[in-house]
């Protein structure tokens, strides 16, 4: 009895270790964030802000976003917080989407825009050639695990 009670304690350590290390292994070697001057001053041209919010369907207390949110021509960027994650990526959506299965749905649809690397205030190019006119959306998704993480509609 005693070697199974230390065996199945030894697993949960791990895996409680293992998913410690996930959750803060983005966060240890994310880059320095953007201040917010920096993000005002690399988007000049935005033609369009939205706000990331907390009370999405699909968003937790693990998953989340909020702040300002500036759509432009060469850029996209965010005044405010994400949930900290792995392999965030940020899309552009022809319609609003709040959940997980909405997202998956319209995948095909959508613009990978580019990887958002801090979770306090971000900016991403947006690659040539890209109009964000064409889309209403923008939306930060969990590429690894598919998780929602947030999104704003700016259109």
């Amino acid at each position: 009895m005693k070697p199974l009670l230390l065996i199945a304690s030894h697993l949960l350590t791990l895996v409680i270790g293992f998913a410690a290390g996930v959750y803060a292994l983005p966060i240890l070697i994310a880059p320095q964030a953007p201040t917010q001057q920096e993000v005002e001053a690399s988007t000049p041209t935005a033609l369009w802000t939205a706000t990331f919010r907390r009370d999405l369907k699909d968003s937790d207390s693990l998953h989340w976003g909020e702040g300002a949110v500036s759509i432009g021509p060469q850029a996209i960027s965010l005044v405010g917080k994400l949930a900290p994650g792995p392999d965030y990526k940020l899309y552009l959506s022809p319609e609003f989407v709040e959940t997980e299965a909405d997202f998956k749905r319209l995948k095909p649809k959508m613009l990978r825009v580019g990887d958002v690397k801090t979770f306090n205030n971000f900016i991403v190019p947006v690659p040539q050639g890209v109009d964000p006119a064409q889309f209403n959306t923008v939306i930060v998704w969990c590429e690894t695990f598919s998780e929602f993480i947030t999104a704003a509609q700016y259109r």
